[in-house]
């Protein structure tokens, strides 16, 4: 499997941490998840590194409270099928590896994409 960075050129943390890591220079594919979007095989690859839909799951964007669901009890179904359905809800940027997975801008995921790039 090669490399995929999933991001959102708009997005100013994405551009920041795009230009930090240059994921496209280490051989990986960079998809803008708003035009091209995320596949059903994708999501679940991405679900089987990380355990779980809602770990991918972003609750930071804005249709999470303009659709009510900060009040409902959202199941891994759930969560999988808004992703696939609105980009906005995937946490971002993301690498898929073979071997795992790096999901949103905290510290931690951003130095593992960096060494999953390097490696």
């Amino acid at each position: 499997m090669t490399k995929k960075f999933f991001t959102l050129p708009t997005c100013k943390t994405c551009q920041r941490i795009e230009a930090d890591l240059n994921p496209a220079a280490a051989g990986a594919e960079v998809r803008d998840i708003k035009s091209k979007g995320v596949t059903a095989e994708e999501l679940d690859a991405m679900h089987a590194q990380a355990g779980s839909y809602e770990a991918l799951f972003s609750r930071r964007a804005m249709k999470f409270r303009s659709m009510g669901l900060a009040d409902r009890n959202l199941t891994e179904d759930d969560y999988r099928q808004l992703i696939l359905e609105e980009y906005t809800f995937l946490k971002r940027p993301v690498l898929l590896t073979e071997n795992a997975v790096f999901a949103g801008s905290a510290k931690a995921a951003v130095e593992g994409a960096r060494s999953a790039l390097k490696g």
